[in-house]
């Protein structure tokens, strides 16, 4: 290995070089850069520079048309409320009123403070939106008793049904309501006149499916076990779970249409508690199904 030469006593180990203007000028410049762009990070968040969201402010995330569902609940909720009277607790109706009503609006909501009423059930029905998308008047119909005062006691009158329009409002955290409803008729309609034709009797399958639809009908009041039993393979259709008992089938008619589907009608006569009986009318869905020894039999694999 060479030896270095010794050093002159004026003579340092390296030299340095001078920087340049220029050099200095660029270090301070990306130094400066690093830190505005470090400053910005902060101010504005990185996660918008990676995933930008481009949606206006104003809009409730999750919301961009009007929120039925919820509308339909906050107005059946409080069509129950506002129906609800009692004057020996006059302030029980106001709180619960004050659930779904918006801020500053009276939740005596009209009512005098006389009398009793309950509602026991209520339904609601179609939502109409304004154009502005932000207020919507909802249908809801209730089931009310009321009670008239004998003596000292609080005697129960026949159960009526009262329709309301109930109007709401779309809020940035919630529905809610924005006025007080008003009733409306509940008229009965006739069937409009482009109802679909039924298609023509097919009585020799009525004759030849009649045994197997009272079967049907029998296992559709009991269990879901004896349903499936009955129906077309890949079919599924609840039981009414023994609320009932088949009394009779009463009528039973087959239509024409193609060789896998038909449709047909019921009229059943169930059999409730005591003496009670009740007539309904069922839709169904019949499809041929071919046994593995080549047999064919339609069975049903929808109801309504």
């Amino acid at each position: 290995m060479p030896l270095r030469a010794p050093l002159e006593p004026n003579q340092t180990p390296w030299s340095t070089e001078t920087e340049s203007s220029f050099s200095t000028w660029a270090r301070r410049f990306f130094r400066g850069l690093v830190v505005a762009v470090l400053l910005l990070a902060a101010i504005s968040g990185v996660r918008s520079w990676i995933r930008p969201d481009n949606a206006p402010s104003t809009v409730v995330s999750g919301q961009a048309g009007f929120p039925a569902d919820e509308a339909r609940a906050i107005a059946t909720r409080y069509a129950v409320s506002y129906l609800n009277w009692d004057e020996t607790n006059p302030d029980a109706r106001p709180s619960q009123l004050s659930l779904d009503l918006a801020a500053g609006l009276d939740a005596r909501s009209g009512w005098n403070g006389r009398g009793k009423q309950t509602a026991n059930a209520a339904y609601s029905g179609e939502v109409k939106v304004d154009p502005g998308g932000v207020a919507a008047v909802v249908d809801v119909r209730v089931q009310v008793r009321p009670f008239t005062l004998s003596g000292r006691t609080w005697v129960g009158g026949p159960y009526s049904w009262r329709r309301v329009s109930v109007p709401v409002a779309r809020t940035a955290s919630r529905v809610v309501v924005s006025g007080a409803p008003t009733f409306v008729p509940d008229d009965r309609a006739a069937l409009p006149d482009n109802m679909p034709d039924a298609a023509a009797p097919d009585d020799d399958l009525t004759a030849a499916t009649l045994k197997d639809a009272e079967a049907f009908f029998s296992a559709y009041a009991e269990s879901d076990t004896k349903v499936s039993a009955v129906t077309a393979p890949g079919a599924t259709i609840r039981s009414l779970g023994g609320a009932v008992k088949l009394d009779q089938l009463k009528d039973w008619q087959v239509y024409t249409g193609n060789d896998d589907e038909r449709k047909a009608t019921a009229a059943v006569t169930w059999d409730g508690t005591g003496d009670t009986t009740l007539d309904q009318t069922y839709t169904l869905t019949l499809r041929r199904t071919v046994a593995a020894d080549g047999a064919q039999r339609w069975q049903v694999a929808a109801v309504g």
